[in-house]
């Protein structure tokens, strides 16, 4: 088969499942990934041939794409920050406007870094991939960083990302709802925990719902601030003075978890939109 054959065959076989910018979004990444060609090859190199044996491959992941599992597990990577991590249903797949809060963190620790002499201590709670603790620590420098977690299989991917992008970080398997200490003081926390009520499934795409991770995902309808109330009593007694707590939060929860944080005494509580315009992130001061 041709590349102008497979890309008709592809296009095809998904046009029931996806949109056509989708499909075409695919496409460019698998030639990439598995051919080793590039988007003007399309063009250069229409009736270049397909080997049976990538063909299978090829075909093996269309079926894979047409059960709606992600791309990024198929292919068991992808990019944040510019930095590639490699991502399985352990971990989500890391978010854009993930990329947003590390983007402020960044911009607020360099303010911080410039008056101070000593190094900044960062923990991440809930790190997953390790998306945020790692590219903190390639962005940043004269920081340490730690990054819990309570799964051991996430934690090994978060680990494998760290060396795959040459940073140090501390990673600790705790369960955060049930510890009563965190390992020292410091001076920022940061945690994008689960925060989607169970009642907002309805509103998760059918491919998220599937593959990933529900225990990263999901809260009780009950209690959907259950993370960051736990975490914001362990701020309290392990921030440093002026110390820094960051969260990204539920886009219909940000008025309750700003009452919150009010009522646990925390000041100067700055709620961001991302860029869709949803509340989705808090910087609060100790």
């Amino acid at each position: 088969m041709t590349l102008k054959e497979f890309r008709t065959f592809f296009s095809d076989s998904l046009s029931d499942t996806y949109p056509k910018t989708e499909i075409d979004t695919f496409f460019f990444i698998l030639i990439e990934e598995k051919l080793n060609l590039q988007r003007i090859d399309t063009v250069l190199q229409p009736n270049a041939t397909i080997t049976d044996t990538n063909l299978i491959e090829l075909k093996s992941i269309i079926n894979r794409l047409l059960n709606e599992e992600p791309i990024q597990y198929i292919l068991g990577k992808t990019e944040f920050f510019g930095l590639p991590f490699l991502v399985d249903k352990n971990t989500l797949i890391p978010r854009p406007e993930t990329e947003e809060l590390v983007e402020w963190i960044i911009k607020e620790v360099s303010k911080l870094l410039t008056n101070v002499t000593s190094s900044l201590s960062i923990l991440d709670i809930g790190t997953g991939s390790g998306c945020i603790a790692i590219s903190l620590s390639k962005n940043l420098e004269n920081v340490s960083i730690s990054a819990i977690d309570v799964s051991k299989k996430a934690l090994k991917i978060a680990q494998q990302n760290a060396i795959l992008n040459n940073v140090e970080v501390n990673f600790i398997k705790t369960n955060i709802l049930t510890a009563n200490t965190l390992p020292q003081q410091f001076d920022i926390i940061i945690s994008n925990p689960p925060y989607v009520r169970k009642l907002e499934k309805v509103e998760i795409q059918k491919n998220v719902l599937q593959n990933e991770p529900h225990l990263a995902l999901f809260v009780d309808d009950e209690n959907p601030l259950v993370f960051y109330e736990k975490i914001a009593d362990l701020a309290k007694n392990y921030l440093s003075k002026n110390g820094v707590l960051f969260f990204e939060i539920n886009q219909y929860l940000g008025k309750e978890t700003v009452k919150m944080l009010l009522e646990k005494g925390f000041q100067n509580i700055e709620l961001r939109k991302d860029l869709f315009g949803n509340d989705r992130m808090i910087k609060v001061n100790l």
